[in-house]
């Protein structure tokens, strides 16, 4: 059952007459009455009773009119959501990212993207790395900020900013005032880590390997912020990515590592041979703009 003969049927119910609703829909009458009759052939039973040249609806009429204006309506709806959603200018961009993402580069990201395209929506999703490779298997994200790159589905994969790697004390600590310090110095006191999920985690399991400390673990958290205000809180030291000018917590202390060249690497994620809406694409370009002016800033 074509979409054209639902539309021509509603018409033609409307109209009660062959001559005048083939007018109205601008095809031949011996058109329209073989789409009827084919209609009719494939619910099994006529839709109209004839007087004369006049159509009236029978009883099955009625019901077949009552769906198949519920079904074009439906059809209309489907046909203006999917147009929205490959128009640039709005449509629907469904964005996972990091926590430690969420403190100034996806605000930034969205901020100037807003700018240019108002009309688009966005669904956001903050978590874990692991929980974001999820969401883009299962195509509930179209893009993700995510570290390290997802090997739980094929990605393509763009690198958007580089971060050093340092250790977070409390300010009354014995090492504040050095300009680097080695995680060996540490290896005696209690760490405050991620959970073992996590992908800093993993990093930060391969630095104590590198140093040879088998870590205290006396908190794992579930984000940075949680872990640096630990810290100052003085249950532990962590190993954390090096903040952004004022973004650390102001009651810690960050002190480059010298006995590691291990970095984290943030990174723009979506899946491979999944196309991107073209709002989505967009979005796409700008974050790796907005990373690229970042890193040449």
């Amino acid at each position: 059952m074509l979409l054209d003969e639902l539309r021509w049927f509603v018409v033609l119910a409307e109209a009660e007459h062959v001559t005048d609703a083939a007018a109205e829909l601008g095809v031949a009458q011996p058109t329209l009455s073989r789409a009827l009759a084919r209609l009719e052939n494939q619910v099994g039973t006529p839709l109209f009773d004839r007087t004369g040249r006049r159509l009236r609806l029978n009883g099955y009429g009625q019901i077949m009119l009552e769906h198949a204006r519920r079904s074009l309506a439906e059809m209309d709806a489907a046909q203006s959501r999917i147009a929205a959603l490959l128009d640039p200018d709005s449509g629907l961009v469904r964005l996972a990212f990091l926590h430690s993402a969420a403190n100034w580069f996806v605000p930034e990201v969205l901020r100037q993207f807003r700018s240019l395209a108002p009309a688009v929506r966005f669904e956001l999703f903050q978590g874990a790395a692991h929980d974001i490779a999820e969401r883009l298997r299962t195509g509930q994200a179209d893009v993700a900020i995510t570290s390290p790159r997802p090997t739980q589905v094929p990605c393509t994969w763009r690198v958007l900013y580089v971060e050093r790697l340092c250790l977070a004390v409390p300010a009354d600590h014995r090492l504040v005032g050095r300009a680097r310090v080695r995680l060996s110095e540490v290896a005696d006191e209690t760490f405050i880590a991620l959970g073992a999920d996590f992908g800093l985690r993993q990093l930060t399991d391969q630095v104590w390997a590198e140093s040879g400390i088998t870590p205290e673990i006396a908190f794992e958290a579930m984000e940075i912020p949680t872990m640096e205000g630990l810290v100052a809180a003085g249950f532990g030291v962590a190993v954390v990515p090096v903040p952004r000018p004022g973004r650390g917590d102001p009651a810690v202390i960050y002190i480059p590592l010298s006995d590691t060249r291990v970095k984290r690497e943030i990174g723009m994620a979506w899946v491979k041979g999944r196309e991107l809406s073209p709002a989505a694409a967009r979005f796409a370009e700008l974050v790796s703009t907005t990373a690229s002016d970042a890193r040449n800033a």
